[in-house]
């Protein structure tokens, strides 16, 4: 399963938005409004929780400067990815989307399709208003 969010511009260099994501705490300010716990676990991970949602471990796996950040779940009983695709336009801006990838049973993939949408865009939008 793989699904996009919209391709936003941010006032950050790619360099800069690439190390905004390697910095896991900046995560907390771009989650939702109904998150109900974040915590960072060490320097490259952290987790966090929606509320009436299972908490989700999240690691850095994979930095490909300035373009990528790849976090990966560090629970494999949910096995997924979530990738910041970062392209600069300029020194002073840049244009990103985040990509979730997951293996999901189309049971599974059916129940977290809208809420994992709703997530990205939200993602987005709050890096957008940052």
């Amino acid at each position: 399963m793989e699904l996009i969010s919209k391709k936003i511009t941010v006032q950050k260099s790619a360099k800069e938005l690439c190390d905004f994501f390697c910095d896991v705490k900046n995560f907390e300010n771009l989650m939702p409004e109904n998150i109900s716990k974040f915590e960072v676990i060490n320097e490259k991970s952290f987790l966090f929780a929606l509320k009436g949602m299972p908490e989700i471990s999240l690691e850095i796996k994979e930095i490909n400067i300035p373009n990528q950040v790849i976090l990966g779940a560090i629970d494999n009983k949910i096995p997924f990815t979530l990738i910041s695709n970062i392209e600069s336009i300029d020194n002073t801006k840049s244009k990103v989307e985040f990509k979730f990838q997951g293996d999901f049973n189309p049971m599974m993939a059916m129940m977290i399709k809208g809420p994992i949408t709703k997530f990205l865009e939200t993602l987005a939008i709050n890096l957008e208003q940052s």
